[in-house]
């Protein structure tokens, strides 16, 4: 095998008293990412990019099992098309990166990086749809995208440009565009629950803060934690509006010429931020075995007189797991003693080591180590493969249930602003309360402790909260409740 970098190991700084500098240190000692000489930008190094590898392989399928076919469209956008959406150039325009030059020679127009591509992929719609039976025509894109924004930079939670998929559909009616709006939600909650460890709350956003030109704009948040939520994905019901501004129109079965209706989607390389900061701790990452490079790693320890022996048994159990489709690292370096391995295979994430000494060699056994919280197990040689797989799954389990628990204390309830202020000051997390539906009001939380609306309920589902009943009074004004509001900080 590869020698894996070996530069100060061990993680210095602590997850819950320097969460900032913890996070970055486990980043770089885990070999995910390094910045790049512009600020705002980072440069993905191969394991880091192999789990966003993963989580498109898995996206990907789904996608394909619904009809999605993948597309490429230019990176620039030439300005008069993002001008004709006026929305998505007011919503964007800060963080707009323009070309103003090829080569020596200046453009005739300026052509924008994209933040986004909705305003050059709906008039290629237009051009590719001219009846109902046209639809829906469902699109997908793999790039990058840049914002300029002026934040600090926090690698995979916030950067100028990051990787993300973008789907686009256009659709014949308002039912199906709303359908695909929560069929690609319901594919991101997946990813989270079943790829990521990660339990979401689903909801939308307010109207004040809602995707550019969209009509609605449905999330799924998650509670990192050091308290603050993460947008994890969205997923837009955008109307007819972008159909408007680039003509997306079709003859309908009744020969009448009506405007399609559109949605689009998106999930970034953020939810690589948000797996790390949700499971990873003080001796580095921790990775869940759906997506681990490495899904085990099969340590020797041997001394002179047992060598060969414990050797050829620790090959044949690799072999024999490598054989079985599990993900497997056989750690055979002489230089490095078992201690030094441990801690390194441990920093690098790895789920499960399978550790062989010659105690384990005689009684045809192996031991079992799970990342997550050290628990060893021996188990016997005969069916290993099976059993290993369960010990994975097992993993999984604990890493969910420790995300799951976070999640379910950090959602509480404050029925006046006294106590949503004091609340979210003192525990962080999710509040509950009613509001009024006035940006005004969440503004005057935003200003005295930076937290904000993450979500309100979606119509039409349970949701992750009650409705507000008849009689609730906004917490911030005391003017009648439309609705129930969380708020938190967010990242």
């Amino acid at each position: 095998m590869s020698e894996p970098q070996t530069q100060e190991l061990g993680i210095t700084e602590s997850k819950e008293h320097s969460t900032g500098e913890w996070y970055a240190e486990v980043v770089r000692k885990a070999r995910l990412a390094d910045y790049a000489p512009m600020g705002g930008f980072i440069v993905a190094r191969p394991r880091g990019y192999a789990l966003w590898e993963g989580i498109q392989e898995y996206l990907d399928a789904r996608f394909e099992d619904t009809g999605v076919g993948n597309v490429y469209f230019p990176m620039f956008i030439p300005e008069s098309y993002l001008e004709r959406e006026s929305e998505i150039v007011e919503g964007f325009d800060p963080e707009v990166a323009w070309v103003t030059h090829g080569g020596y020679d200046e453009l005739e127009e300026r052509l924008a990086v994209r933040p986004t591509s909705e305003s050059i992929i709906t008039p290629f719609m237009s051009q590719w749809v001219r009846s109902h039976r046209d639809f829906p025509l469902l699109l997908n894109q793999w790039c990058s995208v840049v914002r300029w924004e002026a934040t600090d930079t926090k690698p995979f939670f916030r950067t100028k440009e990051f990787l993300w998929q973008e789907g686009h559909t256009a659709h014949r009616d308002r039912e199906s565009a709303w359908a695909e709006t929560m069929r690609r939600l319901d594919q991101y909650e997946d990813l989270y629950t079943d790829v990521l460890a990660m339990p979401t709350l689903r909801g939308r956003k307010p109207a004040h803060d809602k995707f550019p030109g969209a009509d609605t704009t449905a999330t799924l948040e998650a509670l990192m934690p050091d308290g603050k939520s993460l947008q994890g994905a969205t997923s837009h019901y955008l109307g007819t509006t972008f159909a408007e501004a680039f003509e997306l129109t079709y003859v309908d079965a009744d020969e009448r010429e009506r405007t399609a209706h559109t949605a689009s989607w998106g999930l970034s390389w953020r939810a690589l931020g948000g797996l790390i900061m949700t499971h990873a701790d003080d001796q580095g990452l921790v990775l869940p075995p759906t997506l681990a490079p490495e899904q085990v790693v099969v340590v020797p320890i041997w001394q002179d007189d047992s060598r060969g022996a414990v050797m050829g048994y620790a090959e044949e159990v690799a072999t024999d797991l490598d054989a079985a489709n599990i993900r497997t690292a056989f750690d055979d370096r002489d230089e490095r003693n078992p201690g030094f391995k441990f801690n390194e295979w441990e920093l690098l994430g790895t789920p499960l080591r399978i550790e062989i000494g010659p105690n384990e060699v005689e009684k045809d056994e192996a031991t079992l180590v799970h990342r997550p919280d050290g628990e060893s197990v021996v188990e016997g040689r005969e069916g290993l493969a099976a059993t290993v797989a369960e010990h994975l799954d097992t993993v999984y389990a604990k890493l969910y249930a420790a995300a799951e628990r976070n999640l379910e204390e950090g959602v509480r309830e404050a029925g006046s602003r006294e106590e949503l202020l004091g609340t979210i000051g003192r525990h962080g997390g999710y509040v509950k309360s009613p509001w009024c539906g006035e940006e005004a009001c969440e503004t005057a939380v935003k200003d005295e402790i930076a937290a904000e609306i993450v979500m309100v309920p979606l119509e039409g589902e349970d949701g992750p909260a009650d409705e507000t009943g008849p009689g609730d009074e906004c917490v911030i004004c005391g003017e009648p409740a439309a609705t129930t509001a969380y708020f938190a900080k967010s990242y």
